[in-house]
């Protein structure tokens, strides 16, 4: 637990920075732009934000792990859009001093599916990313971007194969059911999620997300038993305040050697 408390600390510390971190040494570590991918046929925009790190140095999927940092977006400066849904590329798993985070090696490109608010008008994507990068030290990073929209762009390879990256979701992974059986504990709550599925290959590692912003999920153990994979983690939140959960937002992911799978939701069991 004591792990746990301190990764919560951190957590919190990096969300409420309000300036872009300075390093000395460390400028140029990783910088940002933006893709076109043009037009879907349901009028929408394709495009991506691709981070480029230098050499062994990794920045943080979604749901970072013990010792990661949780990126954030700022789209307020955008003009025209409506909406903007990110697709996550399948993520590495790294041991970082002997704990475990979540990420990606040298290079992310994040697709990201812009609807706009007027399909007649052009679109701005404008805002801020804020993010972790790490190697020998951990750093936070504001990185901002501003962007026109080409409508008139064709299909980008790069967001192409970041795409095909994405987790299977349940149906395609052909998970038969996952369900999660919940205990309240002195801190929070515990979780044990069990997934029926085929294996996603290899040493299978599960992460959980509790689906609301101000609740913490600590790393998985994770263990299979035949067709079904368990996994158990402890949910807190930041400010020490009881909580309610709702199976139908937790969010299971299994990464796997061969792929990866998004799990929507779960049973009572």
């Amino acid at each position: 637990m004591t792990r746990m408390k301190s990764s919560v600390a951190l957590l919190i510390a990096c969300l409420g920075l309000s300036a872009p971190a300075s390093a000395q040494g460390l400028d140029g570590v990783v910088a940002l732009d933006v893709l076109d991918g043009g037009r879907t046929a349901n009028g929408t925009y394709l495009g991506a934000l691709r981070l480029t790190l230098k050499e062994g140095w990794k920045t943080y999927w979604r749901a970072p792990g013990d010792a990661g940092i949780p990126p954030q977006f700022d789209w307020s400066g955008s003009g025209n859009v409506g909406d903007v849904r990110i697709t996550w590329p399948a993520p590495e798993i790294f041991d970082q001093n002997g704990l475990k985070s979540i990420g990606y090696e040298d290079q992310l490109v994040l697709p990201v599916e812009i609807t706009p608010k007027n399909p007649a008008k052009p679109v701005r994507l404008r805002g801020e990313m804020d993010l972790g990068v790490c190697k020998d030290v951990c750093i936070p990073q504001r990185l901002g971007f501003d962007h026109k929209v080409d409508a008139s762009a064709g299909r980008n390879p790069a967001i192409a194969a970041a795409l095909a990256q994405r987790p299977f979701s349940a149906r395609e992974a052909r998970v038969a059911k996952a369900s999660c059986h919940l205990t309240p504990t002195s801190e929070g709550m515990r979780i044990e999620a069990r997934v029926t599925m085929p294996s996603a290959g290899g040493q299978e590692v599960a992460v959980i997300e509790p689906g609301n912003p101000v609740l913490w999920a600590s790393q998985p153990e994770t263990q299979r038993q035949g067709g079904t994979l368990i996994a158990r983690s402890e949910v807190i939140s930041a400010s020490g305040a009881p909580f309610a959960l709702d199976r139908s937002e937790i969010r299971i992911t299994v990464l796997g050697a061969n792929h990866a799978v998004d799990i929507q939701g779960c049973s009572a069991g």
